[in-house]
């Protein structure tokens, strides 16, 4: 498995290294915390990985990480009937929080893409933006 290795530091012990999808893992887990956030949208990628047992926690998120700073993107399906403005901001602010203070790094951008709307058990199926 080819893994990407962006955040490096070095100490007088040696070196430590957080791999790319360890932030994308802490920024999914920081989302889908959040009441509101029905779940991630890993689009048809996402989707096969499910069905064939596979759970990907970093699903429904993009990040880009430099030596210091990392860009998150983040594909998310909400509730119905909640204010999608407030749910995403609160979003933001957890992922924000969540990466700085795990990784070290500063995270200079939370950008939520509210891909659908999700029904409570029993109701219909979610509803997603293709």
């Amino acid at each position: 498995m080819d893994t990407k290795f962006d955040r490096i530091e070095h100490n007088d012990v040696g070196t430590i290294r957080i791999a790319d999808e360890v932030v994308a893992i802490v920024a999914g887990l920081a989302a889908t915390e959040i009441p509101g956030v029905a779940g991630m949208s890993g689009g048809l990628v996402g989707g096969i990985a499910e069905m064939l047992g596979k759970k990907n926690m970093a699903k429904g998120v993009k990040v880009e990480v430099g030596e210091r700073e990392a860009a998150v993107d983040l594909f998310v399906i909400v509730e119905y009937g909640v204010r999608i403005p407030d749910i995403a901001l609160t979003v933001q602010e957890n992922v924000k929080r969540a990466i700085e203070s795990m990784t070290g790094l500063e995270v200079i951008e939370v950008n939520v893409h509210v891909q659908g709307v999700g029904f409570a058990e029993g109701k219909e199926e979610d509803i997603r933006v293709r």
